[in-house]
């Protein structure tokens, strides 16, 4: 059992971030066959996030760290919002292989969770070091790193920064994560590290094509203490159908730390996409990603269904810049924009142009 001296707490993804971390992409991971295609889907998270925040890109080795460095630049990323550090990698989901901060009096704490490609499904070592070999580099600043022995992605959690986590037991439960934790274990441990008091727990939702066991960022997630937006199925006939609505079911149960119901958006389903061989592919509108000023969006591809989430979103962000990015070149690797990225607090990255 983990325990900690001090008082922590976990932010909420909308309060103000000092940057965000990609992992960037490369001949040696599943990408290389449309690198062309998924480094350009790169660019236009670069480029929306150097606009108003520090970007933090980790490259696999220097030459690596050469050529995207190169195509920021050229893509108009201002250089003093760029910090690029050296760590081999074995693939790019930095929501899941990336920091996941906490407070501690106000001030930034990575914690560096154990990260075993969701249940062993892939290669996983190099990305289960890339935070250490980032801090080492001093990418991080003076922020402190401290390696956690629970198995979590960040995709698998999202807060409302006031002390509520909502997740799956799906996914947190699954036997090849954490073998020797069951419930009520891993409770306490989220409830300690992360300093979390609520933990609000979803049994329904599963995507096809989602090889995460249930993340909940592609399902639900809050955009303010009050508001739950969540992906909602429409058509009987849609194998998501019975799930989903399981879901919405649960969601409408569920109530705030106040006692009263959330306030749920629904974001449609965008149309089907698919592999070559037949797979469906886990495209959501929940995978959002909330940045200073703006919320960066998947879109599919999908002209009626992808205006209809950013008019959503756009309901749910009053004052932020809903930005739509096409991740169909992203979904082919089961995951989308949110599980590309991870924010980092105030404190973490400073501006290079001093």
């Amino acid at each position: 059992m983990t325990t900690i001296d001090t008082q922590r707490t976990l932010p909420a993804e909308w309060a103000q971030q000092s940057g965000v971390m990609l992992t960037w992409p490369h001949d040696r991971t599943f990408w290389a066959p449309q690198l062309a295609a998924v480094e350009n889907v790169y660019l236009e998270i670069a480029s929306a996030i150097c606009a108003r925040e520090e970007l933090l890109v980790v490259c696999r080795d220097p030459d690596h760290r050469a050529h995207a460095e190169g195509l920021l630049r050229e893509r108009g990323c201002p250089q003093h919002r760029l910090h690029l550090a050296i760590a081999p990698s074995d693939d790019t989901w930095a929501r899941d292989h990336g920091p996941i901060a906490v407070l501690e009096d106000g001030l930034p704490h990575l914690l560096d969770f154990t990260f075993n490609a969701w249940g062993g499904k892939y290669p996983y070592a190099q990305d289960d070091a890339i935070n250490r070999a980032v801090a080492a580099a001093g990418a991080f600043g003076d922020t402190p790193l401290t390696q956690i022995g629970l198995i979590l992605e960040g995709g698998s959690i999202d807060t409302d920064g006031a002390g509520t986590l909502l997740t799956t037991r799906h996914c947190l439960l699954t036997p090849t994560r954490n073998t020797d934790l069951d419930e009520t274990a891993i409770e306490a441990e989220l409830r300690t590290v992360l300093g979390v008091q609520r933990i609000l727990w979803l049994d329904h939702g599963a995507l096809a094509g989602d090889d995460t066991d249930g993340h909940i960022d592609t399902l639900a997630r809050f955009c303010d203490q009050r508001t739950i937006a969540y992906v909602r199925c429409s058509d009987p006939t849609d194998e998501h159908y019975d799930e989903l609505q399981a879901m919405e079911a649960e969601l409408t149960a569920l109530r705030d730390a106040s006692g009263e119901p959330y306030r749920l958006l629904a974001l449609p389903m965008p149309r089907p996409h698919y592999k070559h061989d037949g797979q469906r592919l886990p495209a959501t509108y929940a995978n959002f990603l909330i940045i200073n000023g703006a919320v960066l969006m998947p879109t599919y591809d999908d002209p009626i269904h992808d205006e209809a989430a950013i008019e959503i979103l756009g309901s749910a962000f009053p004052g932020r810049e809903i930005v739509g990015i096409n991740c169909v070149p992203i979904i082919q690797q089961y995951g989308s924009l949110h599980c590309l990225t991870m924010q980092l607090p105030v404190g973490v990255l400073t501006s290079n142009d001093r």
